[in-house]
């Protein structure tokens, strides 16, 4: 028997799905209502098992990402909600990772992406930041801001890779819609 979901998850997502490719609107006004989404967001994350969430994946076209990339079993959680976040710099060194996506359910490919970040972003008590990210942490967000930016890692991929791997979550949605 499965748990029944929280009152405050939100249903993710899944591709294709035209919000998935928009590009993100910025967010003007931080207040209570904002706060709360965020939170609903990571709590959705936390539950789907993710480390990362961009506001497209729920059905909201904003700028907004939730992280958590300790991965460690029985680490403290570090959740970061970032606002209009910008990646400022990129190195040259690449690093690659096999990533998953909340939206593209058990779909893993390697992706070569620059290893080290600087973002830009502002927090939930409307305060600014910058974080120089490297490794795991800089490939979370780059795949988050790829979110709010319109890029799926399947956008990543060789035309074949993804036009196979589309066909494969239209079925899945078809399947679902009949459910």
């Amino acid at each position: 028997m499965s748990n029944p979901p929280q009152e405050n998850k939100l249903r993710i997502i899944i591709a294709p799905d035209p919000v998935l490719k928009a590009v993100a609107q910025p967010i003007t006004t931080i207040d209570d209502k904002l706060r709360k989404f965020m939170d609903d967001m990571l709590s959705t994350m936390y539950e789907s098992r993710g480390v990362g969430l961009a506001a497209p994946q729920v059905g909201v076209s904003q700028r907004i990402i939730v992280i958590d990339p300790v991965r460690e079993d029985g680490a403290a959680p570090q959740p970061m909600q970032m606002i209009n976040p910008e990646i400022i710099w990129r190195s040259e060194e690449p690093n690659v990772f096999e990533e998953g996506c909340l939206s593209l359910p058990d779909f893993y490919a390697e992706i070569e992406r620059p290893a080290s970040v600087r973002v830009k972003y502002t927090d939930p008590q409307n305060q600014g930041h910058e974080l120089l990210a490297e490794g795991f942490l800089a490939t979370v967000l780059q795949h988050e801001i790829d979110h709010i930016n319109g890029i799926l890692i399947l956008d990543h991929l060789s035309k074949l890779r993804r036009d196979t791997a589309i066909r494969k979550f239209k079925k899945l949605k078809k399947e679902e819609e009949v459910l």
